[in-house]
């Protein structure tokens, strides 16, 4: 009979045999402030998109609260994609956008939410929950881009990724303010 101890590292070996290492390509990142270069050219494409797709999203909601937190997060958003040009300025790096797969999933996946739920509070809770996954997404970038530039000795940069890091988590328990008071209970 195989103990808990003998089957753990069974699992163990069969899972380092199936994955195996990921080869780092040639412009991979050595050092922390590669990675955080990288990760800024990044969120500030993913910040770029999402001030095309607010419009969208705030055009196919119903629900007036959710219409002015959208309205509302779409001008913090220009502010942020300000912040980040900030902060490549405070690096001595010229702005540059990376494309960010994570976003562009996110993104389509919001509109295939609009397109698959008829308008009104239904379509709403969808909205609801495309933008709450762009939110934790954004709180997940900024949280790990303040650690760094904190590391890298980075206090301008850090306080604007603070800054915009906050007005993500604002936003994100103003969508479930608005889900749990009205849109959940009006899509039911």
């Amino acid at each position: 009979m195989e103990t808990k101890k003998t089957a753990k590292k069974t699992v163990s070996k069969t899972v380092a045999k199936k994955a195996g290492k990921t080869p780092a390509k040639k412009d991979a990142a050595k050092q922390l402030k590669d990675l955080f270069e990288d990760s800024l050219k990044d969120i500030y494409w993913a910040e770029k998109a999402l001030v095309k797709a607010l419009p969208k999203m705030h055009k196919n909601a119903t629900d007036k609260k959710l219409k002015a937190a959208i309205e509302k997060h779409f001008n913090e958003t220009k502010v942020h994609v300000k912040r980040l040009e900030e902060c490549f300025a405070s690096i001595g790096k010229k702005t540059q956008a990376k494309k960010c797969d994570a976003m562009q999933g996110l993104l389509d996946e919001g509109k295939s939410i609009m397109e698959e739920t008829e308008p009104g509070a239904v379509r709403d809770a969808g909205i609801v929950t495309a933008s709450q996954k762009v939110e934790h997404y954004e709180i997940a970038t900024y949280g790990s881009l303040a650690a760094y530039a904190k590391v890298l000795k980075e206090k301008d940069c850090l306080n604007n990724l603070l800054a915009t890091l906050s007005e993500e988590k604002k936003c994100d328990a103003l969508l479930t303010k608005i889900a749990d008071t009205a849109i959940n209970s009006k899509a039911k």
